[in-house]
């Protein structure tokens, strides 16, 4: 069987391909797995395109209802040059989100894991957690905690 560990580093892998085309957002990866396969993965795009769960979303044409989306920095809650990642796994309504580390951007800084909840999205914070910082650290908006 797959563990949790093997999807969250699956993500990471995805999120160091957005690099340097993503540049000045981090680096994110996203993969969505179904039972215990991923069936999609993406990474933050430039600037304006999509973010790494959206991404992901687009390519898988499917219901997202039995999914787990895994990812390696706290989904956006807020409406920028793209529409709020964690918004857009409520409305897929994928099933479960597992996030490497919160987002210590205070436009976000835990909003983004309130929405989730409040759809009743199950979700999990904290796998891998000190790789995701490793790998994000250089390029988040202020010092994650």
């Amino acid at each position: 069987m797959t563990s949790p560990a093997y999807f969250m580093q699956q993500a990471l892998l995805a999120g160091r391909q957005a690099l340097p085309g993503c540049l000045p957002n981090p680096p994110v990866g996203c993969v969505l797995v179904q039972g215990q396969q991923i069936v999609s993965q993406g990474f933050t795009q430039p600037p304006g395109e999509h973010h790494a769960e959206a991404m992901a979303l687009e390519r898988w044409p499917g219901d997202c209802s039995g999914l787990t989306a895994y990812v390696t920095l706290e989904p956006c809650s807020f409406q920028g040059r793209t529409p709020a990642c964690a918004q857009a796994l409520v409305q897929r309504g994928v099933a479960r989100v597992v996030v490497a580390m919160l987002d210590p951007d205070p436009r976000n800084a835990g909003a983004g894991i309130r929405i989730l909840r409040e759809a009743g999205i199950e979700v999990q914070v904290g796998l891998l957690g000190a790789q995701a910082k490793e790998d994000l650290r250089a390029y988040l908006l202020a010092d994650a905690p």
